[in-house]
């Protein structure tokens, strides 16, 4: 009878490492997935980062991409904790999974938070940083998000063209008898901000919603689906972490105590 039930545990614990191998791969491209986003955001989706009064967006990018870096480390360290048999390995391991489980967590709830804030935000500070800081010494990340902005979304000005007539630029006399920035205009050509007509800029003043003709509802959407990624991509691996952490519980039980 106690060889039976020896060999039943033996067998539950065998199941258990190929379980726990299974997830660790899975698990390693994962955080592959993972700091991809995240460089992927900080890369080629970050341009509009400048024109914004938080640091939110950017810090749930780095964030997945530190928590993708440890869990390509934690995966392999869990497969040498699960075939080596090691219940100090699998503590070790444990801790890690339950540290990157809590930075994908808080990456997905502050992606949540400022997906919620992002409207306020940009309708209090976008049509300052644009008219204040657009071609301005030591702001020329914000001129180039600007110009960027309104070529990539066809729009003029945070809520509409005329919010350029505001603008520091435009009223220190330097931008060359440009009533708004060369970027507004439909063909770029050196001076053409110089005419303001809709048949030459993007120009949509008269809306029944406020901004929708201007650049901050374009812009909002644009991070908001960034956002969304962001908060899926952390909260959904960190769900799936769960399994690894009870996978990795059961087999800590399931081995017999180090012998040194």
């Amino acid at each position: 009878m106690g060889e039976f039930s020896e060999k039943t545990t033996t067998c539950g614990t065998v199941c258990l490492k190929y379980l726990l191998f299974t997830f660790n791969c899975c698990f390693w491209l994962a955080g592959l997935a993972v700091m991809a986003v995240g460089i992927w955001t900080l890369a080629l989706k970050s341009d509009y980062i400048s024109l914004l009064a938080s640091g939110t967006y950017l810090a749930t990018a780095y964030i997945l991409v530190v928590a993708g870096v440890v869990v390509m480390v934690t995966g392999v360290l869990g497969c040498c904790a699960t075939f080596k048999e090691r219940r100090n390995l699998l503590r070790l391991y444990f801790i890690l999974l339950f540290i990157i489980f809590l930075l994908e967590i808080i990456a997905g709830v502050l992606a949540y938070v400022y997906y919620q804030q992002l409207n306020a935000e940009l309708k209090e500070n976008l049509k300052d940083t644009m008219t204040k800081r657009y071609h301005q010494e030591g702001h020329e990340g914000v001129t180039s998000a600007v110009d960027k902005l309104q070529q990539e979304f066809h729009c003029c000005g945070s809520n509409h063209s005329q919010d350029w007539r505001d603008s520091e630029w435009i009223r220190s006399g330097k931008a060359g008898g440009r009533v708004v920035p060369d970027s507004c205009c439909k063909t770029v050509v050196a001076g053409c901000g110089r005419r303001d007509h809709a048949s030459n800029i993007y120009k949509v003043e008269h809306t029944p919603i406020p901004g929708q003709g201007g650049c901050i509802t374009k812009l909002e959407t644009f991070i908001q689906e960034h956002l969304r990624i962001i908060g899926a991509v952390g909260i959904g691996i960190a769900c799936v972490q769960v399994f690894g952490m009870i996978f990795t519980c059961c087999l800590y039980k399931s081995l017999k105590l180090e012998h040194y």
